[in-house]
């Protein structure tokens, strides 16, 4: 009988605060308290539209960089930068990732990046870099994880830059 006791009580509080929820009326010919309810609204709150997202680079780490990735500045990864942000490559931009390549680690790997990038300008743009309108930089991404199983831990990111050094506008892509 004592669990029947709780849910006695435990009823009547239930009851107490759906009472409290509306206004009550006392039936005083049985002595009686009984809670009414007022008509609830079934049309649908107003809405209000949310102002458009303004249009931002999207920011990643420059390790991430993907070919056809047009970044708003080079980042100073001698500077510790990480970030890069990536913007459309019809708005301006200072340089678009046209390759990624695996490189060996040694001492000459400017060289080696170098060679890289520029042999692959011409199945990017369908032209050397020589003679055109663009110049190129690179960002080594140095893994440094080389075991038997990688031998080139590293990988070139090749970017194509205005020559001129005024921001790109277009996607060099052919």
């Amino acid at each position: 009988m004592r669990i029947q006791s709780h849910r006695v009580v435990l009823c009547a509080c239930v009851i107490g605060s759906l009472a409290a929820c509306g206004p009550v009326a006392t039936d005083t010919s049985i002595g009686r308290t009984t809670a009414t309810t007022s008509a609830v609204s079934t049309s649908p709150p107003p809405t209000v539209a949310a102002p458009p997202m303004p249009l931002t680079p999207d920011t990643h780490k420059w390790v991430d960089l993907q070919v056809g990735d047009c970044i708003a500045e080079v980042p100073a990864v001698d500077l510790g930068e990480v970030s890069v942000s990536i913007v459309d490559c019809a708005a301006a931009h200072a340089a678009e990732v046209y390759l990624r390549a695996p490189v060996e680690v040694n001492a000459a790997i400017a060289d080696v990046a170098g060679r890289a990038c520029s042999a692959g300008v011409p199945d990017y743009t369908g032209r050397p870099v020589d003679g055109s309108p663009y110049s190129v930089t690179y960002l080594i991404d140095s893994g440094q994880d080389r075991t038997a199983n990688n031998p080139l831990p590293s990988t070139v990111i090749c970017l194509l830059q205005s020559a001129t050094g005024q921001p790109l506008t277009t996607s060099a892509r052919r």
